[in-house]
């Protein structure tokens, strides 16, 4: 039964793809390992629930399986791969030469008394979560900086809450996990863009109108919708939703090196930054999180022990994934629910599923 699904995936893909386009028969086998270790996300609740997988080899479709009352038309919610999509717009912007990496972050309340310290906090600090502010992302849940600013007190400015922040540590010295700062790298990308967007409304058009334009018209993913606050900055952080198809064309657009249809949506220097270390933590780039061993929050983000570890992901709460493997010309998504402390035993099913398949020749 397996194998006759896939041959079915196979043969539309084949159907689907453009005139001229080859499918070689060989490189499109799944290999049973592959296969198994769907079962297995699919079956094992001990690794949570999985609702979506979806698998590209060389931008063919070669494993696409849903759990019940889950399909293709389902847009399932970001998490945190969301971060990835905001690192992909101040991305462009840093292409055009509208932001710089090395540059003190323009963020108006830093800038205005010169002895503030945050003045001095960098972009390349922020997109690698090493900005100094002092931040809560977690624990206590009830009074956890991101919990504050997304639900509760603080959500009509969740900007402007992260950027009150103090520091607690020099920058760029510690690594620190912060849904904010991703919040405030999206007012920055609405205020490249946009300065004339003062009001809510117009802050909200703008950034729409924006990711319509560079990622979700030229990357092919028409259900890609992110959420906003009242002050009209996107919550590029934690709520952006698409269905697995279209997350899966978010990696395969990494993983052409940025080009779409001829089109250079992405810079390669942009991709080899986010999928290079960053100096506070091992497993973390711009970001993206990396399969590297060492990762500063004590866990490993994704597989190490069993590689490649070229691989990299866009990662989001509850076991949301994206990951993009170069070396294996191989895009993975899993969609799903599982819980933090229980991917202990989700990764190394997701680590058999991608290394399944050989390197490509």
């Amino acid at each position: 039964m397996r194998r006759l699904r896939s041959s079915l995936i196979l043969l539309l893909a084949a159907i689907a793809a453009p005139a001229g386009a080859a499918v070689p028969a060989a490189a499109r086998v799944v290999p049973a390992a592959a296969e198994a270790a769907v079962d297995r996300l699919f079956s094992d609740r001990t690794e949570g629930e999985t609702r979506a997988v979806v698998v590209l080899q060389d931008g063919v479709p070669v494993i696409e399986r849903y759990a019940p009352g889950y399909g293709p038309a389902n847009r399932f919610i970001s998490w945190s791969m969301a971060k990835s999509v905001t690192s992909t717009l101040v991305g462009q912007l840093v292409a055009a030469g509208k932001l710089s990496l090395d540059a003190p972050a323009p963020v108006p309340a830093w800038h205005r008394d010169p002895a503030d310290p945050r003045g001095r906090i960098t972009l390349r600090q922020l997109l690698h979560m090493e900005s100094g502010l002092r931040h809560r992302e977690v624990d206590p849940v009830e009074d956890a900086d991101t919990n504050r600013a997304l639900f509760s007190d603080e959500s009509n400015d969740a900007a402007a809450a992260a950027e009150a922040a103090p520091l607690a540590y020099p920058p760029g010295t510690k690594y620190e996990y912060s849904t904010l700062t991703t919040v405030m790298l999206d007012a920055i990308v609405v205020r490249t863009i946009a300065p004339q967007a003062t009001t809510p409304a117009a802050r909200r058009a703008a950034m729409a109108a924006y990711l319509h334009d560079q990622l979700i018209v030229p990357a092919g993913m028409p259900s890609l919708v992110c959420e906003y606050d009242a002050a009209g900055t996107m919550l590029g952080g934690s709520f952006c939703h698409a269905t697995a198809r279209d997350w899966a064309k978010f990696g395969q657009l990494y993983l052409d090196g940025g080009v779409v249809a001829g089109r250079q949506v992405v810079s390669p220097a942009w991709i080899t930054f986010v999928t290079t270390p960053g100096p506070t933590n091992p497993a973390y780039g711009g970001q993206w999180w990396l399969n590297r061993p060492g990762n500063a929050e004590k866990h490993p983000a994704l597989f190490p022990d069993q590689g490649p570890p070229d691989a990299y992901s866009a990662i989001g709460h509850l076991g949301q994934y994206v990951i993009v493997v170069p070396s294996k010309h191989l895009v993975v998504v899993r969609l799903g629910k599982t819980q933090d402390n229980a991917r202990g035993d989700l990764l190394p099913t997701l680590g058999k599923l991608v290394n399944a398949f050989p390197d490509a020749k």
